[in-house]
């Protein structure tokens, strides 16, 4: 992306970047014995202390093979537990905080020690990130992306693991949210963020798009303007790794325009430019 961002596109960046920061801090404190619960709670504490009072979701914490999903049947199971982290294991946390009224939802993967495996999956990541950025501009729908993340994954050897989640979804838009001096959430999930993201369906249901990016028909159209929170997440057997950032659709005609990842500046990209992983 080249050019000076908007200052709506810098209010999104700037909470996108302080929750990568809090996800890097908590990480750095992360020991054996810490729970999956004491881990959200920290991510929640570390916001909280800069500003945030609202949330698209409020954090979450997989340890060891609930990185990967394992035995997920029912929504409840995404929520924090008692798992306590071990010397090897991976590690994911999730937040998605509304901060000054802008939104984001990111996910940062790490492991207490050294895993080759897990730096292979993390390497992996790179090319899902590159392949849904060119399609997006090709103006592919997203069920034909969503089919080619897929591909990619069986040939890389890795299962889907965003397919567990609700609705199967790779990604969701993410928009404004009002400013409250205290929004209620419903379930882990804030009010305020979830009236957005009905609205948006609604509207789409109306005009033939879905702010769900899906493997289903609903989502058989090309990307949305908008702003969209991706997170391609593989697993092989009980590990599990993703990221999670906001990519930045436009109507425009320039190739480079019509569709951008916010940040390029960020800890997974980092470590591709790096060669740590």
């Amino acid at each position: 992306m080249t050019g000076e961002l908007s200052a709506e596109l810098r209010g999104f960046k700037e909470v996108q970047r302080l929750s990568y920061a809090c996800a890097e801090a908590v990480a750095a404190q992360l020991k054996p014995g810490v729970t999956e619960r004491e881990a959200a709670r920290m991510q929640r504490e570390w916001l909280y202390e800069r500003g945030v009072r609202d949330w698209f979701h409020r954090p979450f914490a997989w340890f060891g093979d609930r990185t990967a999903f394992v035995d997920f049947k029912i929504p409840l199971q995404f929520f924090p537990t008692n798992r306590r982290l071990e010397a090897g294991m991976p590690f994911i946390l999730d937040m998605a905080p509304v901060f000054k009224g802008y939104t984001a939802d990111i996910g940062y993967s790490g492991c207490l020690g050294l895993d080759p495996l897990h730096d292979k999956l993390l390497a992996d990541l790179q090319d899902h990130r590159e392949l849904i950025l060119r399609e997006v501009r090709e103006r592919r729908t997203l069920r034909e992306i969503y089919q080619d993340v897929d591909r990619l994954m069986v040939r890389q050897g890795y299962a889907n693991r965003h397919r567990a989640y609700p609705f199967g979804v790779i990604a969701h838009k993410i928009d404004r949210v009002k400013q409250r001096r205290w929004s209620p959430t419903v379930f882990g999930f804030g009010t305020q963020a979830l009236k957005g993201l009905a609205s948006d369906a609604l509207h789409g249901h109306r005009d033939g798009w879905s702010p769900l990016w899906s493997p289903y028909t609903f989502s058989d159209h090309p990307p949305q303007p908008g702003l969209w929170a991706v997170e391609p997440h593989l697993g092989f057997r009980g590990t599990g790794a993703k990221f999670e950032e906001i990519l930045v659709v436009t109507d425009s005609r320039d190739p480079e325009q019509s569709a951008f990842w916010l940040d390029d500046d960020l800890p997974h990209v980092r470590r591709w430019n790096e060669g740590t992983v």
